[in-house]
């Protein structure tokens, strides 16, 4: 096989899809039993992206789209191959990441107050919305990390977990420092592709597209990949966690190795004894860059002539490459003043919306017993009801932003 037959990601039936979701779907919990005095974490990040050089002179644009928020990171890769319908392959994808944003913004800010509607109830209620508000046509693949201060404890106590949710062949990689501070960063968590028999043009996707893409296509359909066929993972979040999210550019084209070299590099253990720093988005969007700019010169011969080693084989595949480079930090005063300026909450409004709902990441229940914060006890609230769909609780809804070329 040519690299160039590697290159493309090929649109798949619904039908199709409807038939192997279970064979996909995950929900699992890794937890950390390391007990941490409770304090909010959050995202730092950078996002870099790139369409490769030979894609770029045959034409083609590039569909990938990032997201880097303190709540919610992601990373949606467009299937460009439906632009040949002259539809806007990076539409869907961008849609569909503002609406995570929004929802994640809305429901997780540490010093947020919302109403019991815009409560966040885990991963596949918050991706399920999120694609129910969009309007515009096309074809995703997706992998969100979402960080959830208040509903998971582990004996008992409070602890951060990010949540991911991936549909497709996007792909998010944790590293942590095992050995406290000075030691490097290790591969804690990884997460699986899900490509239909394997086959590395052939992910799993979130679509919307008409009788001229796929006449069994029902709106119904992608709603059921979202439930059935999505990856669902708690992790254990720690300050100083780095997560690397990409598309299949990346990681079809770099060994997860290589990725933690890179990363040791350009972020050295600090002395022992020494305090922790957290790293400058500068310094995440240079490990950003790095990574794309390897990805790329993977389908490119060496020295000798010869095409180089990838985990999809030599040469690996020319594709649009697309990253986000993030770490845990503490969310603090100035995180509650950028982003929650009107809450003065001495504990960010922790208690104000205290329920996981269908994300099921609670390890042990928790309706009206009372935690640790800060050397207080707390008393915590029962939960929420589940959340409406927001486009009926609003009843009107926005104008289109989707365009067909």
């Amino acid at each position: 096989m040519s690299d160039m037959l590697r290159s493309p990601t090929f649109f798949v039936g619904a039908e199709r899809q409807r038939f192997i979701l279970d064979d996909f779907h995950r929900h699992e919990q890794m937890l950390a039993e390391e007990y941490q005095k409770y304090k909010p974490l959050c995202f730092n990040a950078s996002a870099h992206q790139k369409t490769h050089p030979t894609k770029l002179r045959m034409g083609h644009r590039d569909a990938d789209r990032t997201l880097v928020s303190p709540m919610i990171l992601g990373v949606a890769d467009g299937v460009s191959q439906i632009e040949t319908f002259g539809i806007d392959a990076s539409l869907l994808p961008e849609e569909l990441l503002d609406s995570c944003r929004e929802r994640a913004m809305t429901g997780l800010l540490p010093g947020g107050t919302v109403s019991v509607e815009e409560r966040y109830e885990g991963p596949i209620p918050l991706l399920r919305e999120a694609f129910e508000e969009t309007e515009c046509m096309g074809s995703t693949t997706i992998v969100l990390a979402i960080m959830d201060n208040i509903n998971t404890q582990i004996h008992g106590k409070l602890h951060p977990m990010i949540a991911v949710i991936t549909i497709g062949d996007c792909e998010l990689l944790i590293l942590r420092r095992l050995n406290k501070r000075s030691g490097p960063l290790d591969a804690i968590f990884h997460t699986e592709m899900q490509r239909i028999d394997g086959h590395c043009q052939q992910p799993l996707q979130l679509a919307r597209v008409d009788d001229r893409i796929d006449p069994d296509f029902d709106e119904s359909i992608t709603v059921e990949v979202i439930e059935r066929g999505s990856a669902v993972h708690c992790v254990s979040a720690y300050e100083g966690d780095i997560l690397i999210m990409g598309s299949d550019g990346i990681f079809d084209n770099i060994f997860l190795d290589e990725i933690v070299e890179v990363c040791n590099e350009m972020m050295p253990p600090a002395s022992a004894g020494g305090q922790f720093a957290p790293a400058s988005e500068a310094l995440l969007g240079l490990i950003a860059q790095r990574l794309v700019a390897m990805a790329h010169s993977k389908t490119t011969k060496d020295a000798n002539g010869q095409l180089v080693d990838t985990p999809i084989g030599k040469g690996g595949k020319m594709d649009d490459t697309s990253v986000v480079v993030g770490e845990v930090v503490l969310w603090t005063e100035e995180h509650q003043q950028l982003w929650a300026p009107t809450t003065t909450s001495k504990y960010f409004g922790l208690w104000d919306f205290i329920s996981c709902g269908g994300s099921n990441c609670n390890i042990d229940a928790h309706d009206g017993d009372a935690y640790e914060y800060d050397g207080e006890m707390m008393a915590a609230p029962a939960r929420s009801p589940q959340k409406q769909r927001r486009r009926s609780m609003d009843g009107d809804e926005e104008d289109s932003a989707c365009s067909v070329s």
